[in-house]
């Protein structure tokens, strides 16, 4: 696979081809409508073997797209966290596949009722470019385990590592059960109106008003795995430099091209300036130099480098101050950019009212908790949410107090990678949730079935009415 990433334009499909791989997949799902066991465990270990054989090959398709980005960040992040999700749905998935029983009440006796899981058929993905490898594979890994076939459409601002997903699954997988259609923004358009069993779509809210909108026409149901502002809430009693470690860590990752990285923080007024004293001394250790620091990413591209640069001009003139961890020598590819404190924010500014997605940190102040919560229950909800604390009741008080798509108790972002946990937002945020159990389910048609012996009791109760059906219904009634 080592001329994967060289040549993208000739990896595009063509609507028309992308139209007839639907078709078929369609067309082999009604003919077989549900997959076994074992036939769902093999095409996960299949897809698990395949990415182990390929791990320095994926690793270089997303050094490529980013220009620079740490090796050891995208094995951690993108392909351990993809082999552990397969892991644990291979582990599970025999569980998953159990029917449940369900309650039949005294009116239907004697029957048995249960809950069966079928696949919802062709299940279509589209995924970003933030976490190119990850965010493509953790769905497919889903559908796959809830026994669907799958179209992906990868993001085209990355595309080595949809060139690099094309040949990989083109490897594992025959077009007829996983297909990879990479392309620009009208192959996006032209995938999105598909009319999928399901479609699943991972990016800004604002693209997912328009997936949304496509799949409606269809009457296709959709997970939005959206964005957002998450906050973290420090309180007063909570260690700064302990806070200061874990936001540094989770907001320079991926050089804070997150969905889930920390948005903004909410510190007490008083400890503004010891906050940020924390912030540079822990981003010193971890970084003592940006420039050429293979630990240190850089922003996608220029698009979004001038995006970034754009909200600090915005914040500066309304009355910001900037504080900049690290510095750059030159504004060139690849786009470093040094993570930069936003002190004195207000809500004018753009960086408070979009999601940032890059290496800007704003530190809003309160001065009660009441107000904090206040602040974070007056916005859209955010995708996640993290509160640093040991006091138990205040900490029962935030998760109850708040909204938000998951939540981390001292600790961000690392929520992400725990299998057992459903992931998705709320509102804004996004709707649905998937990984693990509620991966499998989200990709499962839950079918319930009723059924009833040789002795029927609707028997009983079918016309004509009499003494017997009015004495029943005195008994069921009374």
């Amino acid at each position: 696979m080592s001329s994967i990433a060289r040549n993208h334009a000739s990896n595009h499909l063509e609507n028309s081809q992308m139209q007839r791989v639907f078709e078929a997949q369609r067309q082999l799902t009604r003919q077989q409508p549900t997959v076994d066991y074992h036939t769902r465990l093999q095409r996960l270990a299949l897809l698990e073997r395949g990415i182990k054989s390929n791990v320095e090959t994926i690793t270089n398709a997303i050094v490529a797209d980013f220009g620079s980005r740490s090796r050891e960040e995208i094995q951690l992040a993108e392909i351990y966290t993809s082999l552990a999700a397969i892991a644990y749905a291979r582990k599970h998935l025999r569980q998953w596949l159990r029917p449940q029983r369900r309650h039949v009440s005294l009116l239907h006796w004697p029957a048995r009722a249960r809950v069966v899981y079928q696949p919802k058929g062709v299940v279509g993905i589209i995924s970003p470019w933030n976490y190119p490898f990850f965010l493509a594979i953790g769905p497919l890994i889903a559908a796959l385990a809830a026994g669907n076939r799958v179209m992906l459409k990868p993001s085209e601002i990355s595309p080595a590592t949809a060139a690099c997903l094309q040949q990989l699954l083109g490897d594992i997988f025959a077009p007829e059960l996983v297909q990879v259609c990479s392309g620009d923004a009208d192959t996006g358009k032209a995938f999105a109106a598909l009319p999928f069993d399901h479609l699943l779509f991972t990016g800004s809210t604002q693209l997912g008003r328009l997936i949304m909108a496509a799949a409606a026409n269809n009457l296709t149901p959709v997970t939005l795995e959206l964005g957002g502002k998450s906050p973290a809430l420090v309180h007063p009693d909570y260690p700064l430099q302990q806070f200061a470690s874990r936001i540094i860590h989770t907001k320079t990752m991926n050089s804070g091209q997150t969905c889930v990285a920390p948005d903004y923080l909410l510190v007490h007024e008083s400890q503004v300036d010891q906050l940020v004293q924390h912030l540079r001394r822990e981003f010193d250790r971890c970084f003592a130099t940006i420039d050429h620091n293979p630990d240190y990413g850089s922003i996608i591209n220029q698009q979004h480098y001038q995006r970034l640069q754009g909200y600090l001009q915005d914040a500066r003139a309304k009355g910001a101050r900037l504080v900049e961890l690290g510095s750059v020598s030159a504004e060139q590819p690849p786009y470093r950019m040094p993570l930069t404190l936003v002190l004195d924010v207000n809500d004018s500014m753009q960086l408070m009212q979009e999601e940032i997605f890059g290496a800007i940190l704003p530190l809003q102040t309160y001065t009660h908790m009441d107000a904090a919560l206040d602040y974070i229950n007056q916005r859209e909800r955010p995708l996640a949410l993290y509160y640093f604390d040991r006091d138990r009741q205040r900490i029962d008080q935030v998760l109850q107090g708040t909204v938000s798509g998951n939540a981390c108790i001292n600790e961000a972002l690392m929520h992400v990678a725990v299998d057992d946990l459903p992931f998705g937002g709320i509102g804004a945020s996004g709707m649905g949730s998937y990984h693990g159990r509620e991966g499998f389910e989200t990709f499962s048609h839950k079918k319930g079935v009723l059924q009833k012996g040789r002795f029927n009791s609707a028997e009983l109760i079918k016309p004509p009415y009499g003494a017997r059906v009015k004495s029943l219904l005195n008994f069921l009634l009374r």
